[in-house]
């Protein structure tokens, strides 16, 4: 209604402006009230019509793979159920692994900052476990030492024998250990570094870095050939992977391999010319060293195969058996069959059928923010013969799993309060070791 037909003079603005006021109020309270809802509301009640739309509920159900803490997954009853007479055998040995006894797991704080990496001395001897963490710091633990006896009326309980040293500016992403020198440590590190302590000597040294101290190429992994101990092979955050040889400063050669971020990777434990790479771009890839081909910055060692997950590929580990095990953000842990990669010719392409994985294993691998990416690592020289990995669980377990996708173990005890992210078995004997985002240090023996 106009301010004429109103009876209103056209330079009254008070009256204009209430009746203005007064027509938005009547137009409002003749549109249907939209008032927020307090009561429940089931979703399968309240689905949105249309075609991009799927209304059903049913939609939502496992959409999100959230962590229990302490909800098991593999429970006493998997292993009453097992009609395989060895399988029952192997899964009763290895779920009898018990935690350390002597002190909790929040009591021995291996690392100041959250775990990033982890490693066994070879030593069959006794447990030592090496850790690195977010920061450069490493940690040694000796699982033999024993707490000493206090009074019942006593609340000063004595702490562990840690070893710890900063020995890196940024965080450790790998140990290796010297199959000839067994005082012999390497680190690898984001800092842009190799560096090996000396045990013995109680010195650490730098083995490579880039040569211009301005360049920066953080390593995310690295391995060794047990053939030949004095050249160590490393993976870059920018989808690199190099080698160099620690007797020959300057021999270093990087190859570009992915245009993203190679996560972890693995030389073949029998046959060390054959890498299998891991990385943000959803691959698994193997490689030849043997068969270096292109020319310049374009060269790289032959590509014989690769297999795409759904989301990206975070590590991938070789069994001496031939067997590779990958952890992907796609919920999965695959199995890859090459047992026969020892017959392998140079540069020989293997069939896309080939490059299947022959199991595939549902797992949360959602570890967040605070939680260290979940990564399978094989018992390298089994004694037992059996090939079998860890990988953390995030209901806060370690699981153990043989290389036919059948679990072993879901490792427990008392006290453990937080996700062992890092995970790994002794190279020989039934130990098993996992570092969480506090330090903190689990050990099953």
């Amino acid at each position: 209604m106009s301010s004429r037909l109103a009876g209103l003079e056209a330079d009254n603005e008070t009256l204009q402006r209430k009746l203005a006021a007064d027509i938005e109020r009547d137009v409002a309270e003749s549109k249907p009230k939209r008032l927020r809802v307090s009561e429940d509301l089931r979703l399968g009640d309240i689905g949105v019509d249309g075609k991009k739309f799927k209304n059903g509920a049913d939609t939502l159900k496992g959409i999100i793979r959230g962590a229990e803490p302490g909800v098991r997954t593999f429970t006493e009853a998997d292993l009453k159920e097992t009609d395989d007479k060895d399988l029952k055998e192997l899964r009763l040995r290895m779920s009898s692994l018990e935690l350390y006894k002597h002190w909790y797991p929040n009591d021995i704080k291996i690392c100041p900052q959250r775990v990033y990496a982890l490693g066994f001395h070879p030593t069959p001897e006794k447990p030592i476990v090496f850790a690195g963490d977010k920061e450069g710091a490493m940690g040694v633990f000796d699982g033999s030492q024993t707490a000493p006896e206090v009074d019942d009326d006593d609340t000063d309980h004595p702490a562990p024998v840690i070893s710890a040293f900063k020995t890196h500016a940024r965080t450790i992403t790998s140990f290796v250990f010297s199959p000839v020198d067994a005082n012999a440590v390497y680190t690898s590190s984001y800092d842009s570094s190799i560096r090996k302590m000396d045990l013995d000597k109680g010195v650490s040294v730098q083995v490579w870095a880039p040569a211009d101290d301005s360049d920066e190429l953080p390593l995310s992994a690295m391995d060794m050939a047990q053939t030949d101990p004095n050249v160590l092979y490393f993976s870059t955050l920018d989808g690199g992977l190099g080698r160099c040889d620690v007797r020959a400063p300057g021999s270093e050669e990087v190859w570009a391999l992915s245009e993203q971020k190679i996560g972890g990777f693995c030389l073949h434990p029998l046959h060390p010319h054959l890498v299998a790479t891991a990385s943000l771009d959803r691959t698994i890839k193997i490689w030849d060293l043997r068969k270096i081909e292109g020319k310049g910055d374009m060269r790289h060692p032959a590509l014989l195969g690769e297999h795409e997950s759904r989301l990206s590929v975070s590590h991938a580990s070789w069994s001496p058996g031939g067997h590779v095990a990958t952890s992907s953000y796609d919920d999965t842990v695959k199995i890859y069959d090459f047992s026969d990669a020892g017959s392998w010719k140079p540069g020989q392409d293997i069939s896309p059928q080939a490059m299947e994985p022959a199991n595939i294993i549902r797992h949360n691998n959602q570890t967040g923010r605070w939680v260290t990416i979940l990564k399978p690592q094989w018992q390298r020289q089994p004694k037992d013969g059996i090939q079998k990995f860890t990988i953390a669980n995030m209901n806060r377990f370690v699981d153990v799993f043989a290389s036919d996708g059948s679990q072993l173990a879901q490792l427990d005890g008392d006290g453990i309060t937080a996700v062992p992210a890092v995970a790994h078995f002794h190279p020989s004997m039934d130990w098993v070791a996992g570092g969480n985002g506090s330090g903190k240090l689990c050990l099953w023996i």
